[in-house]
């Protein structure tokens, strides 16, 4: 649960926080802010210091009990016959004191709280591991976002170029009003995926504005050439090994079962007995009575020791031990369920992280194959042995292969970041590899 982002000073933060709207952000400064913002990640961790504070109560029933009471009293009578006393008071303090000398369900009620903390710990990582995903996730949107306006940016130069030159052979009488027309649908297309880009790219930002806190984000593109690295370990056998072992659900719900197997033991001390150690001291003083003015002063000390052995309850305590014992089975049963599915994500996000990683190797080559037709059509058509048509399509083909292979890269850095979520291993640092395959 450590992590070096935590040691980091508040006014590092703040100062990382001023530096927003002004500056390009890495994904670690980008996640760090988050973690100081984001309404789950702090509802979470509130609720893990609730229970710590909740676990410290379960102590009490372990402990020395301490009461302290006070009584003053002041009575006055108004009769028709002459009293000796008429006003008279009374003062009274004790000071009380038990202590539990054998109540068993008080100590497992104490060690289901120090389990609560464990489990509570869990979730603290488990939203901590979310909110690595989703400060990532929207990083890389707004990169994807980015990247594909500045696609349709530059096809919309090259079919305007294209729309220049058809209209300039039209005129000189080298082609046909067709090439004009088609260069000019081509570009009317364009623009209108431009528009939709530009609006795709606002809604990306705003999502990761609100994701921070703050206006003006600006997510750092990678460094080019972009060199994604390699998943290991290779084997999927190890990931799963991994999840099964470290995973903070599969912890929760262990321990889940190990606090409904407390609670069968707890529920069959309801046929214990329980002894308890009291004592008291009191001070009492009375100013006499009605009909005598001699008051006292008393002052008393009690020491006992309390048994309590239940011997009929109407049945609720074996009802109790057969409710607890069904309930131990399905945490028992809750538990095999999370492990298989632990499990199945761990291998479809393994293996999405591989298929990811050989697309972007297809995309790579089929940029290369699409910039070598487009040089090819382009000399073709400039021969008269292509036409405008022709140009237009490799073009499209070419922009479109470029910003299927910056989503893909995207995608593969995300993946696996989810690779880890889904076998618990994600810790915040595991960006820090992300963020050296930015621009500096």
């Amino acid at each position: 649960m450590k992590s070096p982002f935590r040691l980091l000073p508040l006014v590092a933060i703040l100062g990382i926080v001023a530096a927003l709207p002004v500056r390009a952000q890495s994904l670690v400064e980008i996640y760090l802010v988050a973690r100081a913002y984001d309404a789950a990640f702090l509802s979470a961790k509130s609720q893990y210091e609730a229970t710590i504070a909740k676990a410290d109560q379960s102590r009490a029933g372990t402990l020395p009990t301490l009461g302290l009471g006070m009584a003053v009293s002041r009575t006055a009578l108004d009769a028709n016959i002459r009293l000796p006393n008429p006003a008279f008071g009374a003062q009274s303090a004790t000071v009380s004191a038990s202590h539990p000398l054998y109540r068993p369900a008080n100590w497992l009620t104490y060690e289901q709280g120090q389990k609560s903390v464990t489990v509570a710990q869990a979730q603290l990582q488990t939203a901590e591991q979310d909110l690595v995903v989703r400060v990532s996730q929207a990083y890389f949107d707004v990169l994807t976002a980015q990247d594909a306006l500045t696609f349709v940016g530059a096809q919309k130069t090259a079919v305007s170029e294209q729309l220049a030159s058809a209209k300039r052979n039209f005129e000189v009488g080298t082609s046909t009003i067709t090439d004009t027309r088609e260069a000019q649908a081509r570009f009317d297309l364009v623009v209108a995926q431009q528009i939709a880009a530009e609006n795709d790219l606002l809604v990306k930002k705003l999502a990761l504005d609100q994701l921070v806190g703050r206006t003006g984000t600006a997510p750092k593109p990678l460094q080019p050439p972009v060199s994604l690295p390699a998943l290991l370990p290779p084997d999927v056998t190890t990931w799963v090994e991994q999840a099964v072992q470290e995973h903070p659900v599969l912890r929760q719900s262990a321990l889940a079962l190990q606090v409904a197997q407390l609670e069968t033991q707890k529920a069959k001390t309801g046929n214990k007995p329980t002894i308890d150690l009291n004592g008291s001291y009191q001070i009492a003083h009375n100013e006499g009575s009605s009909t005598s003015r001699n008051g006292s002063h008393i002052n008393s000390a009690t020491v006992g020791v309390a048994f309590n052995l239940p011997l009929f309850a109407g049945y609720s305590i074996q009802n109790r031990i057969k409710e607890t014992l069904a309930l131990e089975d399905k945490a028992r049963t809750d538990l095999e369920a999370a492990r298989r599915t632990v499990s199945q994500n761990t291998r479809a996000a393994f293996f999405g992280v591989l298929s990811g990683q050989g697309q972007v190797k297809a995309l790579e080559a089929a940029e290369a194959s699409s910039q070598s037709a487009l040089d090819a059509n382009k000399l073709g058509y400039q021969v008269g042995v292509r036409i405008n048509i022709d140009v237009l399509n490799a073009q499209s083909q070419l922009f479109q292969t470029k910003r299927d292979l910056a989503r893909a890269r995207y995608d593969v850095l995300v993946g696996g970041l989810r690779l880890r979520l889904a076998n618990g291993t994600l810790r915040p640092e595991d960006i820090e590899a992300i963020d050296s395959l930015l621009v500096k």
